[in-house]
């Protein structure tokens, strides 16, 4: 059975929606949680709940690393927090996975540094699923590194194909690269260079695509820079909540507008549905030697219970190891 640590204090709705979330996970799943945190803090939020005997413990962090805190700060100074912690659990194999909705520069600085990359990885990637009009597309890297080498795009390229082929279910998933035309001649030279590794390369590599090209599902796994793909991320919960408060504007106008929003109901509530990041709870961070998922700061439960669910699923599916194997191929 597989034992999850998740980050307690971590999140806008911390300590509820990680308690919450962590409790869901224990009763739903075949798995074991351990709740890091402030352990006062933690048995009082676990009074509030009915928690299925065994599958639940709680481990002692009397630091909390704050949202807005500098990583490098944090990880110098709150040796104790629940990040630390958690991280550690993973280290000394205590637990087989973190999850944490707090201060993601904080676990990706704390990961990388307690636990290390995989054997001949160069640097961490933060891989996101992305719905698009033909399933899901993974966009890698969404804010790990901002100032990457081709190297490094080249080995998210084979993380996010090793992703996709054992999550996504792609059988031979293609890659893109993420840039401002289509043309080989196009781009930085850190995009030029990337290029050629991934053109030369065994990987299903069909080329630059666009921005347009993101929910179209043209490729399985977009690759980009840690500094781009967080703008893109932010952009896209941007206009998704937008969208919706449009739509509510709109359909609520007159009655015959909301006559209308009563037939839209079914068909926005699967739209909403496929889109809904709590739905995948988180973002793997892939590339340290440990599985670890990153959830958006403003986290649900129901959002912290499926980063829990992919995180089991990540030991699972041995993504790690099949990472190992393939880097170890192209060397």
């Amino acid at each position: 059975m597989n034992r999850i640590a998740v980050d307690g204090m971590g999140g806008d709705f911390a300590p509820y929606a990680a308690v919450d979330g962590a409790v869901q996970a224990a009763n739903d799943f075949n798995l074991e949680v351990v709740i890091v945190g402030q352990e006062n803090v933690i048995k009082r939020e676990l009074q509030k709940h009915k928690v299925t005997g065994g599958k639940l413990f709680i481990q002692h962090a009397p630091e909390v690393v704050d949202m807005g805190e500098s990583p490098v700060s944090a990880i110098k100074k709150k040796k104790n927090s629940s990040i630390a912690v958690g991280i550690d659990l993973l280290k000394q194999r205590d637990v087989n996975a973190f999850v944490s909705a707090g201060n993601t520069g904080a676990v990706v600085a704390s990961a990388s540094l307690r636990l290390g990359c995989l054997p001949g990885i160069k640097r961490p990637g933060i891989a996101i699923s992305m719905p698009t009009v033909h399933g899901f597309s993974l966009i890698m890297d969404v804010g790990a590194n901002i100032d990457p080498r081709p190297e490094h795009l080249f080995q998210y390229a084979i993380m996010s194909d090793i992703y996709a082929r054992y999550f996504h279910k792609k059988k031979r998933p293609t890659i893109g690269l993420l840039n401002i035309g289509e043309e080989e001649s196009k781009g930085t030279e850190l995009l030029k260079e990337t290029y050629k590794l991934l053109r030369d390369s065994e990987l299903n590599f069909i080329g630059n695509i666009e921005g347009r090209d993101i929910f179209s599902g043209k490729v399985d796994c977009i690759i980009c820079d840690g500094f781009v793909g967080n703008v893109v991320l932010k952009v896209i919960e941007s206009i998704a909540e937008t969208t919706i408060q449009v739509l509510k504007r709109e359909l609520n106008k007159n009655l015959i507008t909301r006559m209308g929003g009563l037939f839209l109901k079914v068909a926005l509530s699967s739209w909403k549905k496929e889109t809904d990041a709590s739905e995948l709870g988180g973002a793997p961070l892939l590339g340290v030697d440990g599985a670890i998922i990153i959830s958006h700061g403003g986290a649900t439960a129901k959002a912290i219970k499926n980063a829990i669910k992919t995180a089991g699923q990540a030991v699972d599916y041995e993504v790690n190891s099949h990472i190992v194997d393939e880097i170890t191929k192209k060397e």
